[in-house]
């Protein structure tokens, strides 16, 4: 069956931003401009446009018009790391390049009262003071993800002070409080979902507000040996420049970017080869 109008409008369209054609930041025709170009509807052309703001390619300004967006080369963060170490991420790469992330100093620290998801990931009551430790963070200019950690109070009051002061902790938290206090840090537990963005991540990441690039969230709950939880790290990155990386085992230190792949050979969720059966037994 042939492509709807609309989706041959769009396919057009997008063929035009691939090969440089159309620019990041230019500007595409007006409706009626783009109605005579396809001799098309104006609903046809509009579904066209919305098409490519589903796909991410142009946003529409009131007032302005629809502009080509800019694309970002995806980060490869993986995820694995050594359960005694403090980071919440292990290499991060842009292509074939490893890069090195950077954040805001001093962090943003605060005493708060914790809300119901932090005080039920570190076991207290709704309501119980923690320290939170929050950063922004950049891939060179570019803003990679936003991070705030929560730490029971009750650690403070043992002795990490160093917790509720303004600057980094170089050595890391997770060395500082083993050697401050004698925990050990043996695991950890990653919960990710996927949400629209506030407003205050939309403005950081420049995103539109609506849902259009989403949200990864990601938490991770450490535990010392005895498995009480002793920290939570709520990280949150922009679904339109992140590719997470998870390994087990022995693997190659580099990791592929399935971006650079074209889209028809990334293998999907539910996808069979052509001689596999229906059904599984």
């Amino acid at each position: 069956m042939a492509d709807p109008m609309y989706r041959l409008i769009a396919d057009d369209l997008e063929s035009q931003i691939d090969a440089g054609e159309l620019a990041p930041g230019s500007r595409l025709r007006t409706e009626q401009e783009l109605q005579k170009k396809y001799r098309a509807s104006r609903n046809t052309v509009r579904d066209a446009v919305k098409w490519l703001i589903a796909r991410g390619l142009v946003e529409t300004r009131p007032g302005q018009g629809t502009f080509v967006l800019e694309t970002v080369d995806p980060f490869v963060t993986t995820l694995s790391t050594d359960a005694r170490k403090g980071s919440s991420e292990g290499a991060v790469y842009c292509g074939d390049k490893q890069v090195e992330p950077w954040a805001t100093d001093p962090p943003q620290v605060e005493i708060q009262r914790a809300d119901e998801g932090v005080a039920r990931e570190l076991g207290l009551s709704e309501g119980a003071d923690v320290v939170s430790r929050h950063q922004q963070r950049y891939v060179g200019e570019t803003p990679w993800s936003l991070q705030t950690s929560f730490y029971p109070m009750s650690l403070v009051e043992r002795g990490a002070v160093e917790l509720t002061r303004p600057h980094d902790i170089r050595r890391g938290t997770v060395q500082y409080l083993e050697e401050t206090l004698g925990l050990t840090q043996a695991g950890y537990r990653d919960t990710i979902t996927v949400r629209a963005p506030s407003d205050i991540e939309a403005s950081f990441f420049g995103v539109p507000a609506d849902g259009r690039v989403a949200i990864l969230a990601a938490v991770r709950t450490a535990f010392d040996e005895d498995g009480t939880p002793i920290r939570v790290t709520a990280t949150v990155y922009p679904a339109d420049r992140t590719l997470f990386a998870i390994d087990a085992g022995r693997v190659p230190s580099r990791v592929p970017d399935p971006a650079a792949e074209p889209a028809e050979s990334a293998p999907t969720a539910g996808q069979l080869p052509a001689d596999a059966p229906a059904r599984g037994g």
